[in-house]
């Protein structure tokens, strides 16, 4: 039996097929525009430059917090408790002095009873002996206070160089303003520390020596006093 042919109305089908399958890819080709696609570029190189722009501000907001939250980082100064614990040993001994103390309203009355002047010498030797006493006793409680402040203050200057030491290498490692200030002021309050154990010591230095000076003018009064007395008038004596 031979094959049978297809019949005629076939044709037709399979040519609009192919055309359908063809039609597609032309017309992609004609809706491409270079134009539109070089501006479609542009925008979205635009649209990364703003994204980059967006983070480096982001960045730089960072940065910024960063820098403000080292600004607001502080010390801490365990060192204070140290300086004033030394100035208060110091005060204690400027507070122990006797004879003529540091007390301003005081000081008048125990001077002059020290110290009374051409007024106050005593008319027995018994009470001139016991006054020259008092005086070189309050002498020698004056320069022994001035060698104990000079003692303490000579034991603060080794645990000063180590505050010292810490307080520069404190400011050395500031990280931010608030802790330049910081480590400022603590170099500061060493600072002024030191000057007041000078002023004690320049204090106590001068209340010694003051004391001692008016401890030799009483006694050359009283020398003088008692010449006179052991010398009289003169009119006891009559020469031949």
């Amino acid at each position: 039996m031979k094959p049978r042919r297809p019949s005629r109305p076939l044709m037709p089908v399979l040519l609009a097929a192919a055309m359908a399958l063809v039609s597609p890819a032309r017309a992609q080709w004609a809706v491409f525009d270079s134009s539109n696609f070089a501006q479609n570029l542009l925008t979205a190189e635009r649209t990364l430059t703003q994204i980059d722009n967006q983070i480096k501000a982001l960045q730089n907001q960072a940065t910024m917090l960063s820098n403000q939250a080292k600004n607001l980082t502080s010390f801490n100064f365990p060192e204070l408790q140290q300086l004033t614990t030394t100035l208060q040993k110091i005060q204690t001994l400027m507070g122990q002095a006797q004879g003529v103390s540091f007390n301003v309203s005081s000081i008048d009355a125990e001077f002059t009873r020290l110290f009374p002047g051409q007024g106050g010498t005593a008319s027995t030797t018994s009470a001139q002996v016991a006054a020259a006493q008092t005086r070189m006793a309050a002498t020698l409680a004056a320069f022994h206070q001035t060698m104990a402040t000079q003692s303490q203050i000579a034991e603060n200057i080794s645990a000063d160089a180590a505050t010292l030491a810490t307080l520069s290498a404190r400011s050395q490692s500031s990280q931010g303003a608030l802790q330049v200030a910081q480590a400022t002021n603590q170099l500061l309050a060493l600072t002024a520390k030191q000057q007041l154990q000078i002023q004690q010591m320049a204090a106590a230095q001068g209340r010694a020596d003051a004391t001692a000076s008016a401890t030799r003018a009483q006694a050359s009064i009283d020398a003088q006093a008692a010449t006179k007395a052991f010398l009289g008038s003169g009119s006891a004596y009559t020469p031949r």
